[in-house]
């Protein structure tokens, strides 16, 4: 099993910050990009670092949530199951939308960069590799190789994306029981949120194996496994 979490609102916050910021300084700078959405600065600029240092505290939230969200499984299982609680271990913890310095080639040389995973995930040669799907279909894990390090900076896809905005996907669910929705499916969904389920419902979201299969034609990442849900919480 897996848990998917991050700092969302908190994450959110922090790159609408930043584009506001950098996207002011962006003449002074003389950089042009074709979308709003690309703005950025010089990685010692004042700008860059406040940026970097906002998007790692996102992150280590984040991290954090993970192992709370963990603990608290292992305490679960332990109760339903009888099985020590420890015996629940973490075998991989990855961010995604995230920036990583790195060392790459780069025009025939080694050189450190600053790679920016936006609806991206790691894929390094043999690491797991996950891409969750939507609440109702399922969810994959591959693994990365030696052509996402050439191709991608070694780079895969993070997840399906989204075919409906939360807003439409909220509009579209109106009137809905997504909850029985998903129980018709096999699949345990509560919700604390008001409209947490609408937002994230399956047809909100691209079929993730259509997106599966590109990267693995494409061999960027190796399809290992395909995960049902059985049960999903949205906060």
């Amino acid at each position: 099993m897996y848990s998917h979490t991050g700092s969302r609102g908190l994450g959110h916050q922090v790159c609408t910050d930043a584009l506001d910021v950098t996207g002011r300084a962006l003449r002074r700078y003389g950089i042009v990009v074709p979308d709003r959405q690309l703005a950025c600065a010089p990685v010692d600029s004042a700008e860059a670092r406040e940026y970097l240092g906002a998007m790692r505290a996102a992150a280590n939230f984040a991290f954090a949530n993970r192992q709370v969200l963990t603990e608290a499984t292992r305490e679960i299982l332990a109760r339903v199951f009888g099985a020590p609680a420890r015996a629940v271990r973490v075998v991989y913890d990855v961010a995604h939308n995230i920036a990583k310095e790195e060392e790459h080639e780069v025009d025939g040389r080694r050189r450190r960069v600053l790679v920016h995973r936006k609806g991206a995930t790691r894929a390094f040669p043999g690491q797991p590799v996950l891409v969750p799907g939507d609440m109702g279909r399922y969810s994959y894990v591959l693994v990365g190789t030696e052509a996402a390090m050439r191709e991608t900076f070694g780079s895969t896809c993070h997840g399906a994306g989204r075919l409906l905005s939360r807003t439409a996907a909220v509009k579209a669910a109106r009137g809905r029981r997504i909850d029985r929705e998903l129980a018709a499916r096999g699949v345990m969904a509560r919700s604390t949120g008001r409209d947490a389920l609408a937002e994230e419902m399956p047809e909100a979201y691209k079929d993730v194996k259509d997106v599966v299969d590109v990267v693995h034609r494409f061999g960027i990442s190796t399809r290992v496994a395909r995960l049902r849900p059985i049960g999903v919480i949205k906060g």
